[in-house]
């Protein structure tokens, strides 16, 4: 009986402990060095999840010492105890004990070790593993925490993975605080299922938001399992959690919708909101036209009446005009372009414009080559209208004549200054012999 209680004894002892000292070569993981020993290693991990009260993990304690001896120096061996630190073993799916992963390229994605027991398997099945991973980096393939690995890779969703930006600990200051302009980040774990459902709609998010407001609003993602100080820093308790940054300014957590839709149009508010309006463009030559038409989805022009006809008080007021509509509507990232008319007669006779007066107005869809004109008074009520119809499909719309943007005139561009009549050359007529007769009838 006391021979039994002493074992029991020491069996509790071993339980408490552990399976392993600081004398094995095999290293105990925990929550607290797990990310710095293995995650942001670049070593091949061989690991053991076990529960001391498991009778497999005892039974593997000598070969998994064992292997740790012979693998010393070539692959990293450890061990964590899954039953005292549930989330890790959590955290990587563990159902069972002793359950063996291989953490090797994609240290987030670790693979399962499906061979036998002895330490003569585990060790051939490192070597095999090491071998892969020796080949992928020789390929120019390599793992780590980026973002496009927190779901195992993949394509679809619509969007470029690659214009998510990964920051880490090392480039968070100088890419996010330090900027001028938007982000919005995504702090993420790649184990987190609502993370990886996030991750296609996020990728593709980027991408349109990177097109729509010319690389002003930013995409960025944060592996809060590897750059943990970051997490802490913003006080991060769930996955995914999205904050905003602007200079200058407290983050703000991001209170929208998780579909790209959602995320789009929170985007784009937030780019409206700290974005100059667009510059209103003299149409001077054809390159003014063709950049403002191709790299805009619709590109807004104004033909003002002549300088001699208006002033530049009467040219300032249908400019300020524009102006405003185009603050009005910045969110829609439109091009804003004006002409005199007469000076791009071919532009003109394109949109159907010289029926209409000046001054006038067509939007121009370049891609589809359609064009509509405002039917409305050119002030800020009518060009309201018009654009608002534009914005929600309505309106009549035309092909723009010949189906191509039109031969452009290189000008002058408008000093600013009112309009002066061209001085005519004065004639002397004394020295001009007139006929006798001129002036009478003959009969």
């Amino acid at each position: 009986m006391t021979l039994l209680l002493a074992l029991l004894g020491c069996s509790l002892v071993f339980m408490v402990q552990g399976f392993y000292s600081a004398s094995d070569d095999v290293v105990e993981l925990n929550p607290s060095n797990f990310n710095q020993e293995v995650l942001q290693s670049d070593s091949l991990w061989l690991i053991e999840f076990y529960a001391p009260w498991c009778g497999h993990c005892q039974s593997l304690t000598a070969d998994w010492k064992k292997t740790a001896t012979a693998l010393k120096g070539i692959v990293k061996v450890g061990a964590v105890d899954a039953d005292q630190h549930k989330s890790l073993g959590g955290q990587y799916s563990v159902r069972g004990f002793p359950t063996i992963k291989i953490f090797g390229a994609n240290k987030n994605k670790p693979d399962d070790y499906q061979g036998g027991r002895s330490s003569q398997a585990i060790v051939d099945g490192a070597l095999n593993a090491l071998q892969t991973l020796v080949k992928d980096r020789m390929s120019g393939r390599s793992g780590g925490s980026d973002y496009s690995r927190q779901s195992g890779g993949g394509g679809g969703g619509g969007g470029s993975k690659k214009d998510v930006v990964e920051l880490t600990d090392d480039n968070f200051d100088r890419l996010v605080l330090n900027s001028d302009e938007v982000w919005l980040v995504e702090f993420f774990a790649p184990w987190c299922g609502h993370c990886k459902s996030l991750e296609p709609e996020w990728a593709a998010a980027a991408s349109a938001v990177k097109e729509q407001t010319k690389d002003k609003v930013h995409l960025g993602a944060v592996d809060a399992t590897v750059h943990q100080g970051l997490a802490s820093r913003y006080g991060i308790r769930g996955f995914p959690t999205i904050k905003i940054f602007k200079k200058g300014e407290e983050p703000e957590d991001y209170q929208g919708g998780r579909t790209r839709g959602d995320i789009i149009a929170g985007a784009l508010d937030l780019f409206s909101d700290n974005a100059a309006p667009p510059e209103l463009l003299e149409i001077l030559n054809a390159d003014v036209l063709k950049k403002t038409c191709d790299d805009y989805q619709l590109c807004v022009i104004a033909v003002l009446p002549h300088i001699l006809d208006t002033g530049a008080a009467g040219r300032n007021g249908y400019l300020e005009v524009m102006m405003k509509m185009a603050e009005k509507y910045k969110k829609k990232m439109w091009g804003w372009l004006w002409t005199e008319a007469g000076a791009q007669m071919e532009l003109e006779a394109s949109l159907g414009i010289g029926g209409f007066g000046y001054p006038a107005m067509a939007a121009i869809n370049a891609r589809k080559m359609k064009f509509a004109l405002l039917k409305g008074s050119f002030s800020e009520t009518g060009i309201h209208e018009f654009l608002r119809d534009l914005s929600v499909g309505r309106g009549s719309t035309a092909t723009v004549g010949g189906g191509a943007l039109p031969i452009i005139n290189s000008v002058e561009a408008w000093d600013g200054k009112d309009g002066e009549l061209p001085v005519e050359d004065d004639y002397d007529l004394s020295d001009v012999d007139l006929d006798d007769n001129f002036g009478k009838d003959e009969l």
